[in-house]
């Protein structure tokens, strides 16, 4: 079992490298988890998209 962790600043971002990690993935898709953080920093909120893929390798 192996695990890839993924952070972006946009949803879309987040999404595109998951998707293509997914394409060259070899293997299987075991569990995704998906965590967004938010921040206030002045008038700015930040915004964190991350997530966690878990996957075994085919051999």
């Amino acid at each position: 079992m192996k695990v890839k962790c993924f952070d972006e600043n946009t949803e879309w971002d987040l999404q595109a490298k998951i998707n293509n990690f997914l394409s060259t993935l070899n293997g299987d898709i075991i569990d995704i988890k998906y965590e967004v953080a938010i921040a206030i920093h002045g008038d700015d909120q930040i915004y964190c998209f991350s997530a966690m893929v878990i996957y075994s390798e085919k051999e």
